[in-house]
């Protein structure tokens, strides 16, 4: 008998751990060992979750509300997801269109799973999210990435797209706002895009997370919006974890056709169950106490507008360093590619020299760049940028 154990499973030997959580907790082990670390990685609020989706969840605790819920989500959620489409956007849906799952990442997963299949291929923009890769693979398909770099302003043409369609490709992944770039496209923009991807009879996975965390009068756009045709091919992804700093409590939800729908609520049946149930009721509040959800929210957007606006002066000013103006979600993309160092080698040479916690473009498939969230402090973003621009000087000497 052998005593060697056989080897794991080809999703487990081949799937990368998240980047962006490596960066964060490598930061946070540093700050334990007393540290003063200046974290620009995590891609969360440093705000409380407001106190009225928390009191929804607290007196859902406490009537009860401990038993396993509907797969796709509690009725009055769903019925509350497709009240807020139809009222912010003009969309019209039914609640069966809708699956409330533990966090956006594994509704967007649940989205690749139920369309896509081994041999598949699907169309990545870079820079992207990290998470999309690996959930591709996970399906058994192949990512093909289209690179958007600074020059056009980290969003795809689609001619790009054009060029990237093969006979395989089953399936085109859209995010805007963008994490890592807060690059916005426009309606027109979408439009023709999305134009190519029904040429090609393409499904369509929509990240609308950041949907509302948008600047300077910008209009984020429903991509299910578009047309008749791209709304019977889309799967909308968004949730509560940004919009309402609800990060930890893990809920995202889809929109899609019925047929998809269905096929991503068996998925989740069999893999998760439901999302925490008292945990729902929070999630409910936020869409239906409006008036105190906008008000929180409009504090939130106060703050990220002022850092916004503050860290992109700032990081245009350091010598080698050029940034464009985020136009949504909560982070900076800077090119760094003057230094003549990988973005890696940078990362870590600003973490161990100046306790500075940044996440290399090559993480997001775009190599040069350096993504730097803006929702964390005001001292720390001043504090770390300040030292950002002693690290750079002497790389310039």
């Amino acid at each position: 008998m052998s005593s060697t154990l056989p080897l794991l499973s080809t999703w487990a030997r081949n799937v990368s751990p998240s980047p962006t959580l490596a960066v964060d907790a490598k930061a946070k082990a540093l700050q334990a060992a007393g540290e003063d670390v200046c974290g620009f990685a995590a891609g969360e609020p440093d705000f409380d979750t407001p106190e009225h989706i928390k009191e929804a969840c607290i007196a859902a605790l406490k009537g009860g509300k401990t038993k396993y819920a509907p797969t796709p989500g509690i009725e009055p959620l769903r019925q509350a997801i497709v009240d807020r489409y139809l009222a912010e956007y003009g969309l019209k849906a039914a609640p069966s269109q809708v699956i409330v799952s533990p966090g956006g990442k594994y509704n967007c997963y649940l989205g690749v799973l139920a369309t896509c299949s081994p041999g598949d291929e699907v169309i990545v923009p870079a820079p992207y999210w990290v998470s999309y890769p690996e959930m591709v693979k996970l399906a058994g398909a192949t990512p093909k990435f289209v690179l958007a770099d600074d020059r056009t302003g980290f969003r795809l043409t689609p001619a790009m797209v054009e060029a990237a369609i093969t006979p395989r490709t089953k399936l085109l992944i859209l995010n805007s706002p963008s994490n890592p770039t807060g690059a916005v496209y426009t309606r027109q923009e979408l439009e023709a895009i999305v134009a190519v991807a029904i040429k090609h009879n393409l499904y369509i996975l929509s990240d609308e997370m950041y949907e509302h965390l948008v600047y300077d009068g910008v209009k984020p756009t429903c991509v299910a919006t578009l047309s008749k045709e791209a709304e019977a091919r889309t799967i909308t992804v968004a949730g509560f974890s940004k919009t309402y700093a609800m990060t930890g409590w893990r809920i995202g939800t889809t929109l899609a056709p019925a047929p998809i729908a269905k096929a991503i609520s068996e998925l989740q049946s069999q893999m998760s169950s439901n999302v925490t149930t008292f945990a729902q009721y929070g999630a409910l509040a936020a869409l239906k106490e409006k008036e105190k959800t906008a008000a929180a929210l409009k504090l939130m957007m106060t703050a990220f507008d002022r850092r916004r606006k503050f860290l992109h002066a700032e990081l245009n000013k350091i010598p080698g360093i050029t940034c464009l103006l985020a136009e949504g979600a909560f982070y900076l993309f800077p090119n760094i590619s003057s230094f003549g160092l990988s973005d890696v080698e940078f990362c870590n040479r600003l973490l161990d020299q100046e306790k500075v916690a940044a996440v290399p473009g090559s993480a997001f498939g775009a190599e040069g760049y350096l993504r730097l969230s803006y929702a964390t402090g005001d001292d720390i973003i001043q504090k770390g940028v300040t030292r950002l621009a002693r690290f750079c000087a002497t790389l310039k000497k």
